[in-house]
C-alpha cells in the first residue's frame, strides 16, 4: 500500500521481466507507487502528456519495442519542476549520457551498475516531497 509520500511513478520498459522486477523492488525498496507503464515511444509520450499532473517521476529506458526513449524524453521536456525524468539503461555511454541531459533528464542509470543509485534517487524525492 502505497504510502502519502509515495512517488507516483510512470515506467517507459519494454521488457516484461525488467519491468516488473524493477517495480517490485522500487516499490519495497524506493518508496515507488507505479501508476502505469508503456512499451512503446508513442504510448510513453502520449500517456506522460495527457496526465501531467498525475506523475512525480518517469524512469525511461531508451530501447523500445517501437520508437526510443529519447522521443519520451523530448515529449515531457515541458513538464512542472518536482517531476522528475531518469533513464535508466544498458546503454549509459557518455555520448548518451550528454544526449539525455540535453533533453532534460535529471538522471541517468546503468541497468546493470545503478539500481542502488535509482533507489536512492526515489528516496530522495520522497524526502523532499
Amino acid at each position: 500500500m502505497p504510502g502519502p509520500n509515495s512517488v507516483r511513478a510512470y515506467f517507459v520498459e519494454d521488457n516484461p521481466t525488467i519491468r516488473e522486477n524493477l517495480i517490485a523492488t522500487l516499490e519495497e525498496l524506493g518508496g515507488v507507487a507505479p501508476i502505469g507503464y508503456a512499451e512503446t515511444e508513442q504510448q510513453g509520450s502520449d500517456w506522460l502528456a495527457k496526465h501531467g499532473s498525475q506523475w512525480d517521476l518517469a524512469i525511461v529506458d531508451l530501447f523500445l519495442k517501437q520508437g526510443s526513449g529519447l522521443g519520451v524524453l523530448q515529449a515531457c521536456r515541458e513538464r512542472q519542476p518536482e517531476q522528475k525524468v531518469v533513464v535508466l539503461t544498458n546503454y549509459a555511454t557518455p555520448d548518451i549520457r550528454v544526449r539525455c541531459h540535453q533533453l532534460g533528464v535529471d538522471a541517468v542509470f546503468d541497468k546493470s551498475h545503478d539500481i542502488e543509485a535509482l533507489i536512492e534517487f526515489c528516496l530522495n524525492m520522497q524526502e523532499t516531497d
